[in-house]
């Protein structure tokens, strides 16, 4: 069976080395535009230490493709979905695992259609470390059974969320809502208390309203995800303004690129925070860098 990938980002470098765990003798390709830049030894690495063979293009990685994952920035889906669709085999299964909203998919969905290969909509539903592949997954459209049963084959865990493209990314989307809410919440609030000299009283206070969280893991964590994946998780969260635009929220929707707005500003500043810092060391980083 050949797997292959348009991007080869987190998403797709963990799904390749876990399914390269399962089945040894998958051939698996894969394309980004990112392979031939600044980070082409990085790219090159990666696909030695998964087995994965870095095609030209991303035509060249689907010729003879029985899957076709699309794991790119939220703003690229539609680009890697056009990139590609004047070499799908007919028989091939496009699965799109990219954060975006129902509309966005079913436009994609549209594309693929004049191909002859199948378009599949799919929602990861959780960070794909350390599971790769086998993160929980909604999937919805016209989901043939050959399909259904390949997956199964291989060892991911997904579950049907309709058989209308939008269903499965819509879950996501609205839940990104919360959750990234939540991280953009935390990073702000407690920046905050150490620019007003607070922080103590904000912080005990807050652990003790939410102690079921738990602190200080819990805030740490919101830091290293803000500022290790704030840009693309602004990305998601424009998806998620968009999905509730949609469905005639607008209200609901300024808050979604609120959100988005703070991911974006935090991304930007490039800061790192260990896993496990104090999350008053990760603030000062970011109050350093916004003086």
């Amino acid at each position: 069976m050949r797997i292959a990938f348009i991007g080869f980002g987190e998403a797709a470098r963990a799904y390749a080395a876990s399914l390269r765990e399962v089945d040894p003798a998958l051939d698996l390709s894969a394309h980004d535009i990112k392979q031939d830049g600044p980070e082409a030894d990085a790219f090159a690495d990666a696909a030695l230490a998964r087995g994965v063979t870095l095609a030209a293009s991303s035509d060249e990685a689907v010729v003879g493709a029985d899957v076709v994952i699309s794991a790119v920035t939220a703003a690229s889906s539609l680009e890697a979905a056009q990139s590609v669709a004047h070499a799908l085999p007919g028989g091939a299964v496009f699965m799109d695992i990219n954060s975006v909203s129902p509309a966005r998919k079913r436009e994609t969905a549209a594309l693929i259609a004049g191909t002859g290969a199948t378009y599949v909509d799919a929602a990861v539903m959780a960070p794909v470390h350390p599971a790769g592949h086998r993160t929980a997954t909604l999937l919805a459209g016209a989901l043939p059974e050959s399909f259904l049963k390949t997956l199964t084959a291989l060892d991911f865990r997904f579950e049907v969320a309709g058989e209308e493209v939008g269903s499965a990314t819509a879950v996501k989307m609205l839940r990104s809502l919360f959750v990234k809410g939540l991280e953009a919440l935390t990073v702000e609030a407690l920046t905050a208390a150490r620019a007003a000299g607070c922080y103590p009283q904000v912080y005990g206070s807050l652990a003790k309203s939410f102690a079921s969280l738990g602190w200080p893991d819990f805030p740490s964590y919101q830091f290293e995800r803000v500022m290790t994946h704030g840009l693309r998780r602004a990305a998601e969260m424009r998806e998620s303004a968009a999905t509730l635009s949609e469905l005639g929220r607008p209200e609901a929707s300024v808050l979604a690129q609120a959100i988005a707005s703070v991911h974006q500003s935090v991304g930007a500043a490039a800061l790192r925070a260990g896993k496990g810092e104090d999350p008053a060391q990760a603030a000062d980083k970011l109050l350093a860098v916004r003086k």
